[in-house]
């Protein structure tokens, strides 16, 4: 089954939404050694930077649609990123798909468009290793027309991000990941972002 899309943002829109990808994944505990699970990765803007930074760990990435995947592959390879493992499949099956548990599952732009998102959190619970973080990336729920975002340094903003009826305040994400177990951890470490709110969670 195919999540809600709300359109793939190329690689300018990410740079501005979050110029600096290795840093909040640093923030929200990936480092080297760091098993990590990019899931709804799209092209992988946050793939290839959790690969830069885990060391030999090899970074899953999964998605339902292949042609993302395909891209993602092009651009691991660009880089000399050897460790990155595309895996094509709906989300709430990520038992069946990760050959392993990991550390880290990051789920970026996603939840909004998630028709069960109480079946993708139960998943993400069951591949997380002993003292795992589900990590939630979600945009704020303000207006479409409020969170415009310019594609390159001279282009004037464009409304980007979900329909404003779709999304999702943190509160309401908190709720969805709660049903599954999981406890919000406190966010000091992570800065804030215009249009974003990033929520780690682990197991109660």
């Amino acid at each position: 089954m195919s999540f809600e899309r709300t359109g793939q943002p190329d690689w300018d829109w990410w740079g501005n939404l979050f110029p600096d990808p290795q840093r909040l994944l640093r923030d929200v505990g990936v480092g080297d050694g760091t098993r990590v699970a990019d899931v709804c990765c799209g092209d992988g803007y946050f793939t290839l930077a959790a690969a830069e930074q885990v060391g030999d760990e090899p970074v899953y990435a999964t998605d339902i649609d292949p042609e993302m995947l395909g891209r993602l592959e092009r651009l691991a390879a660009e880089r000399g990123l050897t460790t990155v493992e595309p895996i094509e499949g709906d989300a709430r099956n990520l038992p069946e798909l990760l050959p392993e548990n990991v550390d880290v599952v990051l789920l970026a732009n996603v939840l909004h468009g998630v028709p069960e998102p109480a079946a993708l959190a139960d998943a993400v619970r069951d591949v997380l290793a002993s003292d795992g973080r589900f990590v939630v990336i979600n945009w704020h729920d303000l207006p479409r027309e409020e969170t415009t975002v310019p594609r390159g340094d001279d282009d004037a903003p464009e409304p980007r991000g979900p329909p404003t009826e779709l999304r999702l305040s943190s509160e309401q994400a908190e709720a969805v990941v709660d049903e599954a177990g999981f406890d919000l951890k406190s966010l000091a470490d992570v800065p804030p972002y215009e249009y974003h709110y990033v929520s780690v969670f682990e197991e109660g």
